[in-house]
């Protein structure tokens, strides 16, 4: 087999046999791998911190009056996720716009950087880019962090999202994750038993060369990885171990949660919401099962002599037969008719809830009434810039790690399009210098700036002479250069004539003049 075919089978189908001749290893958790050195209890942390976010909790075991036990389920009030996704929201979504620039600020847009562009903009477009970053954001904020990784498919550049928990470092120090291991899971049934395979995919660096190496696994068990098995089972077009030659970077890029990792201090993962805010989280999710609870208790009764509640053909029921307001007891003919609702103490739970949600809020990041509706109705965004500001604050610690994974991701979408001996026709899918561009990220500010505020400070600031007017434009009005030059050959034919009041208005704000 060419090493050119070789290659290509990493990413797209086309190996026509795979060795079968190979010693199988036998592993319980993919951290047993004798590759992965990392300690598994990250990986137990992390599938703790899921249970949270899918608000995965056992049924309460109780007693009734009788003596019996019984089981119901937990009413929890899944908070991780409603602050998971609330930050996810506030730090990516899809107004937000990746893009290139030339390495030297001062240069105009190349034609080269502009096809390069092109081509990141429709690849980002075809992998619906900022809708599933924002997802898996808040999938990666409530465990710790998320992986993405580029493949070919076809002649496209496609993203495969990786969780947190199908992410395992090999080498990295405090900054960066330089090689990794992934693992991907699938169910097989094979006559009546499950059959779960889990797929290796080993990213390495060997003697300055990129080395990609596939192991497949099987088991009986779905808590058990399993015996090695031969590749052809399962995925027949794919080669067990391909070498590239000239990448600089990983075709990989891990994100991982701003601060320290304070669950253990010497892991390149990050930690998530749920790490530290276990105890917070239980004690609102226990107030809040305690509060349903009670409601549901809380339904009238009405205690009645049990003689009240016989019937037969001669005294059949006077009120409907469904209904369990009543409850008969016997000896009770002297206490008549008797109420003994307990009234729901709905004003307590309510505070203590609302309490206990603060503290949560403080413990992610949150400003305090994040998560909780306004009393006052709408406030502008320079009230939510002044009240929110450690909302911001959290926020702009998330923004610098978001720069930097799609920093690295867009650098290795580029590496993998210009590596010509992946595609069929010899020539790579788009070819640009690796270090000719830098990929600037613009969030959109929305919620913490007031553009009302901002169009009059920005006015000031032009007729002041302190901010260029095209500035003032794509500032105010989110205009890109094709737009801005429109803007200005418009407001050139629309000036008014030369001399008046009008046009030297104009000529002072938009430089119009002739």
């Amino acid at each position: 087999m060419g090493v050119i075919q070789t290659i290509k089978n990493i990413f797209k189908r086309g190996v026509d046999g795979v060795n079968m001749s190979f010693a199988g290893k036998d592993i319980a958790k993919v951290t047993d791998h004798p590759k992965i050195g990392i300690d598994s209890r990250e990986y137990d942390r992390i599938a703790e911190n899921f249970k949270y976010y899918a608000n995965l909790f056992p049924d309460v075991e109780y007693r009734t009056s009788f003596g019996h036990t019984q089981k119901r389920e937990f009413k929890s009030l899944n908070v991780t996720k409603t602050a998971s996704r609330r930050l996810a929201s506030i730090i990516f979504n899809e107004k937000c716009k990746v893009t290139l620039n030339d390495i030297d600020e001062q240069k105009e847009t190349s034609k080269e950087l502009q096809t390069a562009i092109d081509f990141l903009d429709q690849t980002l477009y075809e992998n619906n880019f900022y809708n599933l970053f924002e997802l898996n954001l808040e999938k990666g904020i409530a465990a710790g962090g998320f992986a993405m990784r580029p493949y070919i498919d076809g002649d496209k550049i496609k993203i495969s999202w990786i969780r947190a928990d199908q992410f395992y470092p090999l080498r990295s120090n405090t900054n960066e994750v330089s090689e990794c291991a992934i693992a991907t899971k699938l169910v097989r049934t094979e006559g009546d038993t499950n059959y779960y395979y889990t797929l290796l995919e080993f990213h390495e660096w060997q003697n300055d060369k990129y080395v990609i190496s596939n192991e497949l696994y099987k088991s009986d068990n779905d808590s058990i990885v399993g015996k090695q098995v031969p590749l052809a089972i399962i995925y027949p077009d794919l080669a067990e171990t391909v070498t590239l030659d000239g990448l600089k970077r990983p075709l990989f890029a891990y994100f991982r949660t701003p601060g320290a990792n304070n669950k253990s201090l010497e892991s390149p993962l990050g930690a998530g919401i749920v790490d530290n805010s276990k105890e917070i989280l239980d004690t609102i999710n226990t107030t809040h099962d305690q509060f349903a609870w009670e409601i549901q208790l809380g339904q009238r009764r009405v205690v009645v002599p049990a003689e009240f509640l016989k019937t037969d053909e001669s005294h059949p029921p006077m009120f409907d037969t469904d209904q369990n307001v009543f409850a008969g007891v016997y000896g009770a003919e002297n206490i008549g008719v008797k109420d003994i609702t307990t009234p729901i103490r709905t004003i307590q739970y309510k505070d203590a809830i609302s309490h206990l949600i603060k503290e949560f809020e403080v413990q992610v990041g949150l400003s305090v009434g994040s998560m909780n509706y306004a009393d006052d109705g709408i406030k502008t965004a320079t009230e939510i810039v002044s009240n929110n500001s450690m909302t911001y604050q959290t926020r702009s610690s998330y923004l610098t790690m978001v720069e930097k994974v799609i920093n690295e991701m867009i650098h290795s979408i580029f590496e993998l399009a210009g590596y010509k001996e992946l595609f069929e026709s010899g020539s790579p899918l788009f070819s640009i210098n690796y270090d000719s561009y830098s990929v600037s990220v613009s969030f959109e500010d929305g919620l913490f700036v007031d553009r009302n505020q901002q169009l009059e400070n920005d006015l000031k600031a032009v007729t002041a002479g302190v901010m260029p007017r095209k500035q003032f434009l794509i500032r105010n009005y989110n205009l890109n250069e094709e737009e801005l030059a429109e803007w200005m050959e418009d407001l050139k034919n629309d000036a008014p004539e030369a001399g008046t009041d009008e046009r030297r208005r104009q000529d002072a704000l938009f430089d119009l003049g002739d």
